[in-house]
């Protein structure tokens, strides 16, 4: 049983993780590549920066689904998982909140 445990901790550390870098990427996208692209002319850091968003975008919601059925949480709290992925610094709020939980854990 404790390789199950062990499964699912490393789930949620690894969504923690990518909740983290998502919330970095969209933040990089929206308030540096973006400018960079209408103000200065150099729309190849939005190529880059969105490329980079959508791929950890992807992970975050692949993640979000093992973590779901890991940990058999309930349909609202996926859905408020998710749309923090859509809104400027909430994937922080949300690796704050693995991180409590992983170390009640």
């Amino acid at each position: 049983m404790s390789t199950g445990t062990s499964i699912s901790n490393s789930t949620l550390h690894r969504f923690e993780k990518i909740a983290l870098l998502e919330g970095i990427s969209f933040l990089l996208l929206v308030c540096i590549a973006m400018p960079l692209k209408y103000w200065a002319d150099f729309p190849i850091a939005v190529k880059y920066a969105g490329w980079l968003h959508g791929v950890l975008f992807i992970a975050y919601f692949f993640t979000l689904i093992q973590c779901w059925i890991a940990y058999d949480w309930k349909f609202g709290r996926v859905i408020l998982f998710f749309i923090a992925s859509l809104i400027p610094f909430a994937p922080f709020f949300v690796e704050k909140k693995l991180k409590k939980e992983e170390t009640r854990a």
